[in-house]
């Protein structure tokens, strides 16, 4: 895996927004950043590969599941900046909506735990500000509750 810390020049990574049976699929981050919290599976995309593409492959290698990727659903910029101020990581990125086709979750790569949740557990698990926005975004959770993450 390519360090990812302190770019030259931002990437782009995409995220694949996968709900079925009213749950969302979120994976345990073990990598920074936002190690330790819970998100949309993802990943930075490889030369040549199509947004498609990547949500696809990135949630294949990190939770088992085979997914069709849909149209991009949410765009956003994920700037981290150290203590001295100094960008340590930068990404623009995609998400996609995507829809299951089989297997069974199951941590993979550089996630620790890859599970289906649903909309009451997501408030009490420790999510990624972003993946929380764009649970917003879609409606499913409520813009007017207030959690911490």
């Amino acid at each position: 895996m390519t360090n990812r810390a302190y770019p030259e020049d931002p990437r782009v990574g995409v995220g694949a927004l996968v709900i079925w049976k009213e749950k969302v699929l979120l994976v345990k981050r073990g990598v920074a950043p936002n190690k330790g919290l819970w998100a949309i599976p993802g990943g930075s995309l490889e030369l040549g590969e199509s947004l498609k593409e990547c949500a696809e492959r990135e949630t294949l290698e990190e939770t088992s599941l085979v997914v069709r990727a849909d149209k991009p659903l949410y765009v956003f910029d994920y700037i981290e900046k150290d203590e001295e101020e100094r960008i340590r990581y930068h990404f623009v990125i995609v998400d996609v909506k995507a829809e299951y086709v089989s297997g069974e979750p199951v941590g993979r790569d550089d996630v620790l735990e890859a599970r289906w949740v649903g909309k009451k557990e997501v408030l009490n698990l420790p999510v990624a500000k972003n993946t929380l926005k764009l649970l917003r975004h879609i409606r499913f959770i409520d813009e007017n509750v207030v959690l911490s993450g």
